[in-house]
């Protein structure tokens, strides 16, 4: 069946006016959320997720202790208004839980858990905007979110889409293009070259495969340079809060000995 909307025109654009390979804009917040011990919101393009982590704590299910390492418990929830469809999807929803599953099998690699024998790593998702690429903007902000939390990690994890419009590669898909287009998500380690995760929903040809896993895991490294940058930032304005304020303690506390030596 012929797609309603163009997905490449004539001239190498796309519906959105991107070129191929061209990816979405990125956007990251680091700063903090609720009690979370680390937290980062991330957006790309109209797709925008939040990640809240807590831990490493106490496991609260006895049966969930692994006396070895920590346990990655990951729980997502999308917000009714975030897609066209309305459709309230539940916890349980096997979609969400898939999800999850994927998330989590993504990241047990990456974090150091045998740091933390008999305790709980909390992973919170939560889906404010969807427009496609949903996957690798969740991977995308667990990264930043667990990292904010101090958690080590044997390195960053880097999450991108791709597919494939009649023998086109393209890279960093909207919701029109991942429902017209065989399409992947992969999420690579930059550092060790590491992939953590291929997941495919749709068949996708060996050739084509190949190609498009070659731009995508390059596209990977574009987004780690995002990433790096961000928790840099963050940092740099981390230390320089803590270093005001404990000039401001130094001259409060210059001033009380003032204070008392005019007595």
């Amino acid at each position: 069946m012929a797609s309603r909307v163009e997905i490449l025109n004539e001239g190498g654009f796309r519906s959105d006016g991107r070129r191929q390979f061209e990816l979405r804009s990125v956007d990251i917040d680091l700063s903090p959320q609720g009690h979370a011990d680390g937290s980062a919101a991330v957006t790309h393009g109209l797709t925008q997720v939040l990640v809240s982590v807590f831990g490493p704590r106490e496991a609260k299910i006895r049966s969930q202790t692994i006396h070895d390492r920590a346990n990655l418990n990951v729980e997502v929830s999308i917000a009714a208004f975030s897609t066209g469809d309305r459709r309230k999807r539940s916890r349980g929803d096997k979609r969400i839980l898939e999800f999850a599953a994927a998330i989590k099998s993504t990241f047990e690699p990456a974090i150091q858990t045998s740091l933390y024998p008999r305790s709980q790593i909390d992973v919170f998702v939560q889906v404010i905007q969807q427009d496609g690429g949903l996957l690798q903007a969740s991977i995308n902000a667990t990264t930043l979110a667990l990292m904010n939390a101090g958690i080590p990690m044997v390195d960053f994890v880097c999450a991108i889409s791709g597919g494939v419009h009649s023998t086109s590669p393209l890279l960093d898909l909207t919701l029109l293009e991942e429902s017209d287009v065989p399409n992947l998500t992969i999420a690579v380690m930059p550092k060790t070259k590491k992939v953590s995760l291929v997941t495919m929903e749709t068949r996708l040809h060996a050739d084509r495969f190949e190609e498009v896993f070659r731009l995508a895991t390059e596209a990977g490294g574009v987004i780690h340079k995002e990433m790096k940058n961000a928790i840099l930032k963050h940092s740099t304005a981390l230390i320089k809060s803590v270093e005001i304020g404990s000039h401001h303690r130094g001259q409060d506390g210059d001033m009380d000995m003032d204070g008392g030596a005019l007595d």
